[in-house]
């Protein structure tokens, strides 16, 4: 039965990750399709001033930050996987403190 628990699990949490890298190539896609669009309509309209590198940077920025939030925090050690190692960790040095 225990097999069975961690197993779906394991199922739900992929399931979770998959929807999080589908959200992010949404991002990523949608970002590529306004950026060249506002560049356009500033060009067009108001050739003067380019205040398209306004939100360019801002959209940029987000998604760099969904970037991290689905890819990156793993490549940085402080991904999920490290929060259960950390708590597990300071839960055997708490038990070895006990016996000591």
């Amino acid at each position: 039965m225990e097999a069975d628990y961690t197993k779906e699990q394991r199922y739900i949490k992929a399931q979770k990750k998959i929807k999080d890298i589908k959200g992010f190539y949404v991002h990523l896609f949608v970002t590529i399709l306004v950026i060249p669009f506002l560049i356009f309509i500033n060009l067009r309209f108001v050739p003067d001033f380019h205040w398209f590198w306004f939100p360019i940077f801002g959209m940029s920025f987000g998604l760099f930050f969904h970037w991290l939030g689905v890819f990156g925090f793993a490549k940085f050690g402080l991904g999920k996987d490290w929060e259960e190692k950390k708590i597990k960790e300071l839960m055997n040095e708490d038990n070895q403190a006990k016996f000591q």
